[in-house]
């Protein structure tokens, strides 16, 4: 049974010596944590030189204290330590063992110890306990003090002595000495010196304390700041150095050095515990910058232009000027006179926030668009800079400086002669000759009603000005041209429709004059887009009612918005390959479509031709065009030099008052200026004091209070006539048709609201204007009216695959016609109406 025993206790040897050594630590951790914390501070306290700082009797004073304190914790750490044992080991392991199999094996059979039976059971019972001792594992020591340290001074201490190590010095804890008696006259009597060295912040590199660098060769940054301080007496220690490259040296035994590391040389502290040192001076390299060769030019105007800079210690900042390249322009047209002299663009070059500086690589984004400069021939010259003000450049860049491109053959006129005005103001007379001539017929090239009316008010300020324009309303102007080139080109997004027609021409223009791939595939996606808000207005409105005509023409449509998207990858697969003729052909093929496709909005809600608000509406429009004709007739007056004698010639038949759009025939004639705005505001006075659609409604009154600012605005234009204040007139008339479009536009929602909001069965079955006597409304081709006041019926309609083109062609011929000054105007007025309503 002893051999069982020992052979149990041999199994668990290493066990039981890591429980023993375990219980070492927790009895030496729990006595001995106050003394070894006492320790720490006190050499965190040494090492961070307080006891230099500290006047001879506080340090003293907090000498003794730790001293007593480390006492005190020692006294108090082996009164409470007591050693463990074996045998306190060997219970501790035995207690976290299931059964205490390690007592078990010491104890003896107490009966039954002759009898076979007996015996075999307690031997069965000692193998079994041998075999869990057997699988006997160390017990870990319990290290937790939180109890015994509630305010984790320990932690405090351990802190301190981090901080000491990373940032004091050890050898501090040596000069503690200097506190016994008469060490003070023995340093008082005896040399010492101290020195720094202090790179520049922006190298990154730490402060050195000369007093731990041994003799020898020494790398630092050109720019270190070296400060030496030399105690005893004067004369005892002296420096001397060849780094600085000071003309003016102080005396070798001044007390205090302070210079600046400059070139590689010597700095030497001669006298007791001096030392020499061999100084290189690592010089800061300039940075440089490598642009890109080329910019690229992004669809909204910006552009983008890569560039790479670097520098030893890094990248602080880096600017980009931008010039004028002279001798590169094309000095033709408006730019064969010098230019005016303009200061380069500066512009910031983009750094990274955060990370490493050394090695850049980015990217420059800006937009230029409006800058004189734009798309002209420039020099960059890229600029980059180091926190120690050194500078590098690169090569300027040639090259035409990206900026927004206009596509609108109207838009693009307006920005050349915006571009001829920034050039030179003397360019004035000849923009204004050619403004005039663009807008001589404007018919078939201004679309934009708002943009027009905008351009005949630039079109005076730069008329009565030309002869001497200053720089501000140079300046004042060209901003006006570029919102008014920006509202051709873009034109009003509001519909569907007229975005669709837009995005269309603006494809078809960048086509013609070779545009980037990138700006043809932003304009691909833009068509995209207009066609796909399109034919989903298209799907709307005929689920909203579906027993209009709009309905019924969606049900017997040929070709699906799968097959347009057909359409237009094979558009833009044809780009692609550089086929632009079959991509201009297919692209009239796509135009042609669309022209015949109408958002009719309103169809099949009965909007009868005898309606009171369809008649409102109709003499709301007349009286809109009437006064269209007469501000165009004003415009004229203007132009002809004319303003000043409306009021003098009143009621004489002066040029411009010939019959207008929106009047009976032969209205207008022998009438002013003043009295023909006259008789419109009287038209609106009475239309305001009639029925109107959406009356009680909000859509109603927001539209009536429209149309009271509207005749607000003729009357004031009625007496600027009379003033022969053509300009003032001009703008008053401007304010009243946006007014009555305004209105217009309120009325119509509420009648198309109240009528689906009523139901009306005579809407549901859409009626249609004229049904009531289709002989005597044929229109002048002998055509019957259509459906919803669209001229034309479904019968006798041209058939075969170039019908699309036929009705361009009549239409074509509709607008030029209309153009025409020489027709009577009852025939001009009544093609306009054409055109309104196709």
């Amino acid at each position: 049974m002893q051999e069982d025993h020992d052979h149990a206790l041999k199994a668990i040897a290493r066990p039981l010596r890591l429980t023993l050594l375990g219980m070492w630590a927790e009895r030496l951790a729990r006595c001995f944590w106050p003394l070894w914390s006492v320790l720490l501070l006190l050499l965190s306290a040494l090492a961070f030189g307080l006891q230099d700082v500290l006047p001879l009797e506080a340090a003293w004073t907090g000498l003794v204290l730790a001293i007593l304190g480390a006492l005190w914790t020692l006294w108090r750490g082996l009164r409470a330590f007591r050693r463990p044992t074996r045998t306190e080991a060997l219970i501790r392991l035995d207690q976290r063992l299931p059964g205490q199999p390690i007592a078990a094996l010491t104890d003896t059979q107490a009966v039954g110890g002759n009898d076979p039976a007996s015996l075999a059971v307690w031997q069965a019972h000692r193998a079994r306990m041998a075999a869990r001792a057997a699988q006997a594992r160390a017990v870990e020591p319990d290290l937790k003090l939180a109890r015994r340290d509630p305010f984790a001074l320990r932690y405090v201490a351990l802190t301190a002595f981090v901080m000491a190590l990373l940032f004091g010095s050890l050898w501090r804890v040596a000069s503690v000495q200097a506190l016994a008696p008469g060490a003070g006259n023995e340093l008082a009597a005896g040399p010492a010196w101290e020195g720094w060295a202090q790179p520049p912040a922006y190298t990154g590199k730490p402060s050195l304390y000369m007093n731990d660098i041994a003799e020898g060769t020494l790398d630092l940054p050109i720019g270190t700041r070296l400060q030496f301080r030399l105690y005893g007496e004067v004369g005892t220690l002296t420096l001397a150095e060849t780094v600085s490259g000071r003309t003016e040296v102080p005396a070798a035994s001044e007390t205090v050095h302070d210079f600046t590391l400059t070139r590689s040389g010597e700095v030497t502290v001669s006298g007791p515990g001096g030392r020499t040192w061999r100084l290189t001076a690592t010089p800061d390299m300039a940075p440089n910058v490598t642009p890109s060769d080329s910019a690229e030019r992004e669809g909204d105007g910006q552009f983008t232009m890569a560039f790479e800079a670097s520098d030893d210690y890094g990248v602080a900042s880096g600017q980009v000027s931008i010039a004028l390249d002279l001798p590169a322009v094309e000095r033709s047209y408006g730019l064969t006179m010098e230019p005016e002299p303009r200061e380069p663009v500066v512009l910031d070059l983009p750094m990274p926030m955060s990370g490493d500086r050394a090695q850049i690589a980015e990217t420059l984004v800006d937009d230029l668009s409006e800058h004189p400069f734009a798309n002209l021939p420039v020099a960059m010259t890229f600029t980059v800079a180091d926190a120690a003000g050194q500078e590098g450049s690169a090569e300027p860049v040639h090259l035409v400086l990206p900026a927004k491109r206009f596509f609108d053959p109207l838009a693009a006129a307006l920005i050349e002669m915006r571009r001829d005005l920034l050039w030179n103001r003397a360019n004035a007379p000849r923009a204004a000759q050619i403004l005039k001539a663009v807008t001589h017929r404007p018919e078939d090239l201004i679309r934009n009603q708002r943009a027009y009316l905008r351009l005949r008010v630039l079109m005076r300020d730069l008329d009565a000005q030309k002869a001497s324009l200053s720089p501000d309303a140079r300046d004042a102007m060209a901003a006006e041209l570029w919102e008014i080139a920006l509202l051709v080109e873009e034109g009003d997004l509001a519909s569907a429709m007229e975005r669709l027609r837009r995005a269309q021409d603006r494809l078809d223009e960048a086509m013609r004059n070779g545009a980037d791939p990138s700006e043809i595939e932003e304009l691909m996606q833009e068509l995209r887009e207009a066609l796909n808000d399109y034919m989903r207005e298209l799907a709307e409105e005929a689920e909203r009612n579906p027993d209009s005509q709009l309905s019924q023409n969606m049900e017997g449509m040929e070709m699906s918005g799968d097959q347009l998207q057909q359409m237009l990858d094979e558009l833009q697969r044809l780009m692609e390959e550089g086929r632009m003729a079959e991509a201009q052909e297919l692209m009239e093929m796509l135009r042609q479509l669309m022209e015949n496709m109408q958002v009719a909005q309103g169809e099949g809600q009965g909007q009868g031709q005898g309606g009171p608000g369809q008649q409102a509406m109709r003499e709301l429009q007349d009286t809109l065009r009437g006064q269209q004709g007469l501000s165009d007739d004003a415009f004229r007056d203007l132009q002809d030099g004319q303003e000043g004698n409306e009021g003098q010639n009143e009621g004489q038949n002066q040029p411009g008052q010939q019959g207008q759009p929106g009047q009976g025939e032969g209205e207008g004639e022998g009438r002013s200026l003043a009295q023909r705005q006259q008789d419109l505001r009287d038209r609106l006075g009475q239309l305001q004091n009639g029925p109107l659609p959406g009356d009680g409604g909000e859509n109603g009154e927001e539209g009536r209070r429209q149309l009271d600012r509207a005749g607000r605005a003729m009357e004031e234009a009625e007496d600027a006539l009379r003033e022969g204040d053509l300009p003032g007139a001009l703008d008053r008339q401007a304010e009243a048709m946006e007014a009555l479009r305004e209105g217009m536009q309120e009325f119509g929602e509420a009648m198309a609201e109240n009528q689906q909001q009523q139901g009306d069965p005579n809407a549901q079955q859409g009626q249609e204007f004229g049904q009531a006597d289709p002989n005597g409304q044929r229109d002048p081709l002998g055509r019957e009216p259509g459906n919803s006041a669209r001229i034309g019926s479904d019968r006798n309609m041209l058939q075969g695959e170039d019908v699309y083109r036929r009705a361009q062609d009549l239409l074509d011929e509709i607008r030029r016609r209309s153009g025409e000054q020489a027709r009577p105007e009852g025939e001009r007025d009544y093609l306009r109406r054409l055109l309104d309503m196709f």
